[in-house]
Formats: structure tokens, sequence, C-alpha cells
């Protein structure tokens, strides 16, 4: 398991998102040398947790819980072939390209280390934007990426450190629960009867969609269909 990639992205204003900014990072591009990378601070108010990249819309990204976004090289690359055009690391807005590792089916609560120091805990999956659609430049991209299910990770920085391409990657933590990246985006985003099923992650889920989980487990039961 490798680090191929740190990915930093700067301010770009562009027509198509609607963040109060006007603009974004997500066009990341890979850094040279040594990143660190800490707890950045409340949503809302901090953006990521990456040194020298940019978050443009506090409103849906950035925060402690939404510290660092990976993804895996290996779902770029079937990007790839499904697009039929070439795609660097940092395409997809990620801080962290990595290799080795399923990222998409890592469970909540899943700690990597990554290099010497950094210890990172995996808390959702990317949810996918107009802002992302209109960086790709694909038709109907939120439906073709919702339905590939493969949304990388966001992640919590739980003990700080610097980080550079070619850094290993071990994984420190594994739950004993079930709930991937991967089942959770579904939850989310196509099968809510799968809600109730992401509370065995506990507070280590992102706190929106456990909040979210909770409240539809109240409503509807925890064996909702």
């Amino acid at each position: 398991m490798k680090l191929l990639s740190v990915n930093q992205g700067r301010f770009e204003a562009v027509e198509y998102t609607d963040a109060p900014s006007g603009g974004t990072g997500i066009d990341k591009r890979p850094a040279e040398g040594a990143v660190r990378v800490t707890a950045p601070g409340a949503k809302g108010v901090a953006g990521s947790g990456v040194a020298g990249d940019e978050v443009c819309d506090l409103r849906h990204h950035g925060g402690d819980d939404q510290a660092v976004y990976a993804y895996a090289r290996e779902d770029l690359d079937e990007w790839e072939r499904l697009l039929g055009r070439s795609l660097r690391h940092g395409s997809f807005g990620e801080n962290l390209t990595t290799s080795g590792i399923d990222v998409s089916g890592a469970k909540i609560g899943e700690r990597w280390r990554v290099g010497p120091d950094l210890l990172l805990e995996v808390t959702s999956g990317r949810i996918p934007c107009q802002t992302f659609q209109g960086h790709l430049g694909e038709t109907k991209w939120v439906k073709r990426f919702t339905r590939q299910g493969a949304p990388g990770a966001y992640l919590r920085v739980i003990e700080p450190g610097e980080i550079r391409a070619g850094d290993t990657m071990e994984i420190a933590h594994r739950p004993a629960h079930d709930v991937t990246v991967a089942l959770q985006f579904r939850a989310v985003m196509t099968e809510k009867h799968l809600l109730p099923s992401l509370l065995a992650a506990g507070d280590a889920l992102h706190p929106e969609i456990l909040e979210s989980a909770r409240k539809y487990a109240d409503k509807y039961g925890s064996r909702a269909s």
C-alpha cells in the first residue's frame, strides 16, 4: 500500500459552482516535497487538513470530519477506461491518490497510517456535486459517479504528520462491523432503507450522516425496507 501523490488545490473562479466565493479548489495538483496534515477545525469555519490546499465552499467541504479526501489510483484507472481519457493524480479533487488500498471498501472508523507519523480515520464517502461535474466536463456525471459506487473516502486526522509521495500506507485498525464507505454511500444516495445499518459504525461515522441514520431509524425502525 502506497501513497502515490499528495494533491493541493488553489482558488479558481469558475462558472459551474454555486459556492458563495464563486470559485473552487477542486483542480488539485501533486505537491513537491513534504506536506503537513493536521486537524483543521470545525466545519463551516475550517477548510482542508492538508497544508496549501484551499477549500472554497465551507458549507459542504472541509472541517475535522472531512479533513482529507482519498481516492484510489485503481479506481481512476477504471474511470480512464470508461471515459476514454487520461486522469492524472488529483483529477477527482482528491488530496491523496493511493495504490494498493481498497479506499471505497474501507470500513467507517478504519485507521490508516501514512508515513511515519500521520494517522487518519475514515468517516464517509464523497457526495458528488455540480462543481465536480463541471470540473470534469462529463454529462450526467453525478448519476454516473453514483452508479459506479466508488466514491473514495473522507478522513479525519487522529495524529498529525508530514507526508510525501512514495510514503508507505498501512491499515492500523479495522473495526469489527461491516459498514464500508461503499455501503454508506449507497445508503445516503440511492438506498435509504440501508441507513439504519450505518449505526453499527457509531461515532466514527461523519456526524451529519450519523444523525440522518438515527432519524431514519427512529421514524421507520432499525429494519426499515
